[in-house]
């Protein structure tokens, strides 16, 4: 009988970690918005369309993302809140920005146009159901929006 185990593609296992994350549309703003939060938005905006279920945009004047945390945030068990095993019992915000947008990204079409203060322009990434279709510079204001449109 031949070996029956095998690993996970990663785009499996991201919709996997969906189905934990994300059980609903109000799942995703959740997590969005405790995101904004986290990056110390004073401002956030909540768009939706027919209930979230084919549009969720959250628009926040947080702290923004360099372009390499921006393409960081969509990788599994990417975030900037844990550096040590210690660090899981010292947690004291809401959001993983990153925990999250991997399993949306999972079961999505996401855009995200994110900018920090002191940068001359933003990044904006473009990813469908864990793929990366694109990374550019484009003009956006500081901080950070992210749209959504849900596959399921």
């Amino acid at each position: 009988m031949s070996d029956v185990i095998q690993l996970l593609p990663d785009s499996v296992a991201n919709q996997i970690a969906a189905g934990e994350v994300i059980l609903r549309p109000s799942s995703v703003i959740k997590e969005l918005m405790e995101n904004a939060v986290d990056a110390g938005a004073t401002q956030i905006q909540v768009l939706i369309s027919d209930g979230g279920k084919n549009l969720i945009r959250i628009i926040d004047n947080g702290c923004g993302m360099s372009e390499t945390d921006a393409r960081l945030c969509f990788e599994r068990y990417a975030t900037s809140k844990l550096r040590k095993p210690e660090d899981l019992y010292a947690i004291r915000t809401m959001g993983f920005r990153g925990e999250a947008m991997a399993s949306v990204a999972a079961v999505a079409q996401v855009e995200l146009k994110t900018k920090r203060e002191e940068d001359e322009t933003g990044s904006c990434i473009i990813i469908e159901g864990s793929e990366f279709k694109s990374q550019e510079s484009c003009v956006t204001s500081n901080g950070t929006s992210i749209s959504v449109k849900i596959f399921f």
